[in-house]
C-alpha cells in the first residue's frame, strides 16, 4: 500500500478527506483539533494510505527519535485493513525517524481482535481519548422516534426539566460565554478531577477554531436566568460528539443536563449528523460499580441509552523495538512527568 505525506491542496481538504474513509472519519482528527494541539508541543502530519486520510500528531523524543499518535485512527472499519495498514506504515514511519506509533482505531471491542494484533507485535495500553467506551444515540429516525427510542429515565428527565422551566439555547463564542463555560468546568472538576482541566487558552483556541468551521457549537441552560449547566459539542460529517460538559454543583432542577443535551441532539440532526456520541463512560462491565470513579459520569449517559459501545481502545505499534524498550521501561514516565511539572501541560 502506497504512503505519502499529502500535499497541500488535500490538506485543505483534509475534513472531506476524512468523511470519506472507511469510518466516516471522526472530529478529533480534524485539522481544527490537529492544529490546537500545536500549542501542546505536537506537530500535526497529514498522510495519505492509498485513499485514506490519516491525521498524525508528531512529538519529537530525545535521544529516541519521534513519536506519533494517530487520534481515533487510523480510519478502518475492520480488523483486516487495520493489519494492512500497519504493515504499511511500520516502513513509512521508520524513515520518518519514528520510534512508536499510537492507533486509536474505533473497532468494537472483540477478544479476536485483540488477539491478532498482539499476535503480530502491537502492545496494548491505556486510552487517550475519552470515549473507548461510550453511549451512542441513533439519529438517523425522527426527533420524535429519537426520544420514543431514549431510555424511560431520560425521557422523563428532559420532560421535567421542561416542565420545571428549564431553558437551553445555543450560545454564540465570547470571551465572556467561554469564561463562563471554563468557569463551570473547573466547577464541576472541583475536589475530584482538577488535573483533568486544561488553561483556558487552550480550550478559547479549541472551541473558536471548530466553532468557526461549524464543526462545534456551546449550549447554555438556565434556571431563573441563572447558568447552571454547559456543554460543548463536535461534529464531523455525519458523526456528533459530546466533547466538554459541566454544571453546578447545587443541583436547582432536575432535569437540567437532561435538557441541555436534548437541545444538542436537536442541533446535531439538524446539521446532519446520524450520530450522537455522548464521549466516555465506563466500561460496560463495570458501568454498574457504583464504586467507579466514573459511575456519576455513566449513570447520566445511560440514562439516555443503557447500551454501551466499547472499542478496542489503544495500541502502540513498536517501529524500533529497542528504542520502544526504553521507552517503555522510563521513558514515557519521564517525559509525561517533565511535560507537567516543567511545563504545565498534559503529554496527549
Amino acid at each position: 500500500m502506497n504512503v505519502r505525506y499529502a500535499n497541500e491542496d488535500e490538506i485543505k481538504r483534509w475534513d472531506e478527506l476524512l468523511v470519506a474513509n472507511a469510518d466516516g472519519g471522526n472530529v478529533f482528527q480534524s485539522t481544527e483539533v490537529a492544529e490546537t494541539k500545536r500549542k501542546n508541543g505536537w506537530t500535526p502530519r497529514y498522510v495519505i494510505l492509498e485513499d485514506m486520510a490519516i491525521t498524525v500528531l508528531e512529538k519529537s523524543v530525545p535521544l529516541l527519535g519521534n513519536y506519533w499518535y494517530l487520534p481515533k485512527g487510523p480510519g478502518v472499519h475492520d480488523i483486516s485493513n487495520l493489519k494492512a495498514a500497519v504493515e504499511s506504515l511500520k516502513p513509512f514511519a521508520a524513515d520518518n525517524s519514528v520510534f512508536c506509533i499510537k492507533i486509536e482505531p474505533e473497532l468494537l471491542d472483540d477478544p479476536s481482535i485483540h488477539e491478532s494484533l498482539t499476535n503480530i507485535g502491537l502492545h496494548k495500553t491505556p486510552p487517550v481519548q475519552p470515549n473507548a467506551s461510550t453511549v451512542l444515540i441513533d439519529l438517523s429516525s425522527s426527533v420524535d422516534e429519537i426520544m420514543a427510542g431514549l431510555n424511560q429515565k431520560g425521557r422523563h428527565a428532559i420532560r421535567r426539566g421542561e416542565r420545571d422551566g428549564v431553558t437551553t439555547k445555543a450560545v454564540d463564542l465570547t470571551d465572556g460565554s467561554m469564561r463562563q463555560m471554563f468557569d463551570l468546568l473547573n466547577e464541576t472538576a472541583a475536589g475530584r478531577f482538577e488535573s483533568s482541566v486544561r488553561p483556558f487558552e487552550y480550550y478559547k483556541k479549541f472551541w473558536t477554531s471548530l466553532a468557526k468551521n461549524g464543526h462545534g457549537q456551546l449550549f447554555f441552560a438556565y434556571v431563573d436566568q441563572h447558568l447552571v449547566a454547559g456543554a460543548f459539542c463536535m461534529l464531523l460529517g455525519t458523526k456528533g460528539l459530546y466533547k466538554d460538559g459541566a454544571s453546578v454543583r447545587e443541583r436547582t432542577v432536575y432535569g437540567a443536563s437532561h435538557l441541555l443535551q436534548w437541545h444538542a441532539i436537536h442541533w446535531m440532526k439538524a446539521h446532519g449528523a446520524l450520530v450522537y456520541d455522548f464521549c466516555g463512560a465506563p466500561h460496560s462491565s463495570v458501568i454498574g460499580d457504583e464504586s467507579h470513579p466514573f459511575y456519576g459520569i455513566g449513570r447520566f449517559k445511560t440514562s439516555f441509552n443503557k447500551h454501551v459501545t466499547d472499542y478496542i481502545g489503544c495500541y502502540d505499534i513498536p517501529v524500533n523495538t529497542t528504542k520502544y524498550a526504553i521507552w517503555q521501561k522510563i521513558g514515557q514516565r519521564l517525559a509525561v512527568s517533565l511535560s507537567y511539572r516543567i511545563k504545565h501541560r498534559q503529554w496527549f
